[in-house]
């Protein structure tokens, strides 16, 4: 595409299904204003609150505040063993493109949707996820963040190895982006629970599990070609907000003189 530099090979053009806007425009800097705000803790221990441990009328006293405090019907329930049932909201941030398995077709990412109706496709196929995609999910307060990442590559069919994704905490605290990848065999909606419903004070982010340098040899020739493309283009937006934010940072100066 012309417009969003989506990629694709030419026999699965046919079978992706993406809502382009247009051109990169003013909204893109919101991404770079995060980024630069963004700040990766890599805090391996939990805060505080986060290690707290309740007891089962302290849990109740929790579920009933933080379901007075949602606008929606997406509700905590108490359970007779003393476990508990809620919904997490998930954004999907991934940078790379993610995989379908053979005679699978492209899942729809819209709500209602139908699915393309192009015979399916004989080869494993890579698309990227549009930004901005967030998945909503029902657990149990015992669900492992690694099981979280299961069920959402089950949900969009996507055969990558969990192990290459991570399950990150972000929170807002003095106007800086804070992020915390979870352990396997933490407990998303026990977290979400001592946060409360506010998504500034905790929300949950799905990315690439970034475990080391990546071994290049492992690809084929056009996917390496493919990768060069996608890295000069990368290249070229850094280039050109950086001259934007120098271009506004010079005009103020301009302006103040």
């Amino acid at each position: 595409s012309p417009d969003c530099s989506f990629t694709c090979h030419y026999r699965c053009r046919a079978l992706v299904r993406l809502d382009c806007s247009g051109p990169p425009d003013a909204g893109d800097e919101d991404d770079g204003t995060e980024q630069a705000l963004e700040k990766d803790t890599n805090v391996d221990e939990p805060s505080e609150w986060e290690k707290a441990e309740l007891d089962q009328a302290q849990v109740e006293q929790r579920i009933k505040e933080y379901n007075s405090q949602i606008n929606s019907n997406l509700f905590m329930s108490l359970n007779k063993d003393g476990s508990y049932t809620g919904f997490i909201k998930v954004q999907l941030k991934l940078v790379r493109p993610v995989s379908v398995p053979a005679t699978k077709r492209v899942p729809s990412l819209q709500a209602g949707r139908p699915g393309p109706r192009a015979q399916g496709v004989k080869r494993r196929t890579s698309f990227y996820l549009p930004k901005g995609t967030v998945k909503h999910l029902h657990i149990l307060s015992h669900t492992r963040a690694s099981e979280v990442i299961d069920a959402l590559l089950r949900k969009f069919t996507v055969v990558d190895n969990p192990r290459k994704f991570a399950l990150f905490e972000r929170s807002e605290k003095d106007e800086q982006v804070y992020l915390r990848k979870l352990a396997d065999e933490e407990q998303p909606l026990r977290l979400r629970l001592l946060a409360g419903p506010s998504e500034k004070v905790l929300s949950f982010v799905l990315k690439e599990n970034e475990t080391g340098e990546v071994n290049w040899d492992a690809f084929t020739l056009p996917e390496l070609h493919n990768f060069l493309r996608i890295l000069q283009r990368e290249e070229e937006e850094h280039v050109r907000r950086l001259r934007h934010r120098y271009a506004r940072c010079r005009q103020k100066m301009q302006e103040a003189l």
